[in-house]
């Protein structure tokens, strides 16, 4: 009979409280520098954490870029996960452009680092985007799917929609120069969400 594998120790607070602290840290140096241009010794320096105790943790570079990249993910994509086909659309598309919005706004850097790691071939997520995001996409497109056929959405792509909300949620942190320079300051985040909300959501409110 073969031995079962013994189960993974579990973490103490200590523990997870320093790798969340390494990958704040990464995740500042390497939308500030890029994957290239980042180093163990700066993302060390700026968790305020000794070279061999951070490699305790990660044992190299690649490592821990690939956790800032599974972290962001994984919180970007559970407000999409919890999309309710059984609940009101349009209540359930504002909290989830809503919750975008909240993420673009309170985690700027996170977008960024998405953006070049995608401009750049997606050479550490590929599989992920092809895969996992892949099927979910067609999993809650084909909940929008459903609600334009009941009647309770005007007909639209839903793939492009879902395109769409990344493409104007993300567009506040992926250009901030930019926005900041048209508008004179920081958003207004309030206004930003009535905003974005009434320009993906009016097209689709049936009649």
């Amino acid at each position: 009979m073969p031995k079962l594998a013994a189960a993974p120790a579990r973490k103490t607070r200590i523990q997870s409280q320093n790798e969340q602290i390494i990958l704040d840290a990464a995740l500042e140096v390497f939308s500030a520098f890029g994957y290239r241009g980042s180093t163990i010794d700066q993302i060390a320096a700026k968790s305020g954490l000794s070279k061999p105790n951070l490699l305790y943790y990660f044992r190299r570079k690649d490592d821990i870029y690939q956790a800032v990249l599974e972290r962001t993910l994984a919180d970007w994509l559970g407000p999409l996960r919890q999309l309710d086909a059984t609940a009101d659309p349009i209540v359930e598309l504002t909290n989830y452009i809503s919750a975008k919005l909240d993420m673009t706004f309170a985690r700027p850097a996170a977008s960024r680092l998405f953006a070049n790691e995608v401009l750049h071939g997606a050479p550490h997520i590929g599989k992920f985007l092809k895969g996992p995001l892949k099927e979910l996409v067609e999993a809650k497109s084909a909940v929008i799917r459903r609600w334009v056929a009941a009647g309770k959405l005007k007909p639209v792509d839903p793939v492009h929609f879902i395109f769409a909300v990344w493409a104007v949620t993300q567009h506040y942190a992926d250009f901030s120069a930019q926005v900041e320079a048209i508008i004179g300051d920081t958003p207004d985040r309030a206004r930003t969400r009535r905003a974005v909300l009434d320009i993906l959501l009016n097209g689709l409110r049936p009649d």
